[in-house]
């Protein structure tokens, strides 16, 4: 699956969208500033909740200013980064954030093993690596509480800084957003994207807390 995969030929019936989403040749001055700089910078193209977002040109610029930073700009390793997001997509039952962002974890060098756990809810098997635990278990436990209990908190802070626990925050926190936005807008997926999840489609999935080692 390539990154022209995940940004054109959109079949708009997939999903039954809710919106119709402004696309370049129809775009006013203001969406085709932002839209450029989005496909100017690391994304290279415009896909999933910008594409909604470019109703206001202003939230949008923004919103991809944002996800830059929580995408490309933390000190969270990439693979730990995109297991957090995986378990938030998993979490909103998100298919178009889990299949962009497994295509990620996969180039980051994340066990597909600990993917398709989360895939099916259950609990991956981290053996030896502590770092993937805790950025595991932060990420379960804010989705599903709301909060991290403090044990879970000061692993991560303790592990990369106030500066990595922050960043951390605010990655998931970006994500939660991403998916709502997926989800109510009926952001369709791809063509040819079948790397969907299981289970019904607009409920909250249960994840399970990683075993102790």
């Amino acid at each position: 699956m390539t990154d022209d995969t995940l940004s054109a030929n959109v079949s708009d019936t997939q999903t039954g969208k809710r919106i119709d989403f402004p696309e370049p040749q129809t775009m006013t001055p203001a969406q085709k500033e932002v839209y450029d700089q989005i496909v100017s910078g690391p994304r290279k193209t415009l896909v999933g909740p910008l594409r909604a977002a470019l109703h206001n040109p202003i939230l949008a610029d923004r919103w991809q200013r944002f996800g830059q930073v929580v995408r490309f700009e933390t000190s969270i390793p990439t693979r730990l980064s995109e297991l957090a997001i995986l378990v938030t997509a998993r979490r909103w039952s998100s298919d178009l954030q889990w299949a962009i962002h497994l295509r990620d974890a996969k180039k980051a060098g994340l066990d597909v093993s600990w993917a398709d756990a989360i895939r099916h809810c259950n609990a991956p098997d981290f053996g030896t690596d502590e770092d993937a635990r805790h950025i595991y278990n932060y990420a379960q436990q804010i989705v599903q509480n709301g909060d991290v209990d403090d044990a879970t908190y000061a692993a991560v802070r303790n592990r990369w800084s106030p500066a990595g626990v922050v960043e951390l925050t605010a990655i998931i926190g970006y994500y939660s957003m991403v998916a709502m936005t997926l989800n109510v807008h009926r952001v369709p997926l791809p063509d040819g994207v079948t790397d969907t999840l299981p289970g019904a489609k607009s409920t909250l999935s249960t994840l399970p807390a990683a075993p102790a080692r």
